[in-house]
């Protein structure tokens, strides 16, 4: 690949103060073997307001290093730290999107994201609440769903009443754990679409995995791209350089997409193909 500037093959990004730090991360867990180590030595600085998209194949801990940052899991050595602060618990300052949804059935969309807010914001208004949870349902574009239940919807809307709930609580970093990789194609691309367009409009910072190259290179302002485990850490950090607003078909028309596209496929089956531990 001639543009190699794009890539860093540094996996800090210099800040005097980062927002968010993954600080010399490790993650062993005991089994009747010995020691099994999942993350070795990861480091990743994170500024407010980016968004990142973290790439590997299955089993180099992605979702371990995500669920740190939730406050879900902990790291044997090392720390995260969010604003200078050590994550020690799960807290709504972070709000997680999975792809199973993780919607209470016999709830409605409105009904979903109104415990959420409740929860949270125990003392607002019970008015200030409620219109809360209108306007991120209208956000995602379900203003006239709101009073239908999880089993009345498509995997599409369902996703749409999970993100706009993380949204609702209006987190410091939203997390999303392979949020559309259930979807069909066109759903997933209509997704895609909405979540930049709120994220271009509140701009909070987004971690998102995901295992395809195509919509991290269309989402994010770098590709994080981690090697395989056991023992995984952070190989490489690819910096994005299309310029927002984001337009798909502008994107796929520059010859960078696809050297960009083709670095990211060469460093995950070739230079770290799946069958390779190191």
């Amino acid at each position: 690949m001639q543009n190699r500037n794009l890539i860093s093959t540094n996996t800090t990004t210099i800040s005097r103060q980062p927002f968010l730090e993954i600080k010399d991360v490790c993650k062993v867990y005991p089994t009747k073997n010995g020691p099994f180590t999942v993350l070795d030595g990861v480091n990743l600085n994170v500024e407010q307001g980016e968004f990142l998209c973290v790439i590997g194949h299955s089993g180099c801990g992605k979702s371990t290093l995500l669920n740190m940052v939730s406050g879900f899991n902990f790291p044997t050595t090392g720390q995260v730290l969010l604003e200078g602060q050590p994550i020690t618990k799960p807290g709504p300052d972070r709000m997680v999107v999975f792809q199973n949804y993780a919607l209470l059935p016999w709830r409605t969309a409105f009904e979903n994201i109104y415990l959420a807010v409740n929860a949270v914001y125990p003392t607002k208004p019970e008015a200030e609440k409620r219109s809360i949870v209108r306007e991120h349902l209208a956000m995602v574009g379900l203003a006239d769903a709101m009073e239908k239940k999880p089993m009345q919807m498509s995997g599409g809307m369902r996703q749409r009443v999970s993100i706009a709930r993380a949204l609702a609580i209006r987190p410091k970093v939203l997390i999303l754990d392979e949020p559309f990789g259930a979807l069909d194609a066109i759903t997933k691309e209509e997704l895609q679409e909405e979540l930049l367009k709120i994220w271009n409009d509140n701009r909070c910072t987004v971690l998102m995995i995901t295992h395809d190259i195509d919509e991290a290179l269309f989402l994010a302002d770098k590709l994080v791209m981690m090697t395989n485990g056991p023992h995984a850490k952070i190989g490489e950090v690819m910096e994005i350089p299309f310029a927002r607003p984001r337009d798909r078909a502008r994107i796929m028309e520059d010859p960078q997409y696809y050297q960009l596209r083709n670095y990211a496929l060469d460093f995950l089956f070739n230079r770290f193909a799946h069958d390779d531990v190191g």
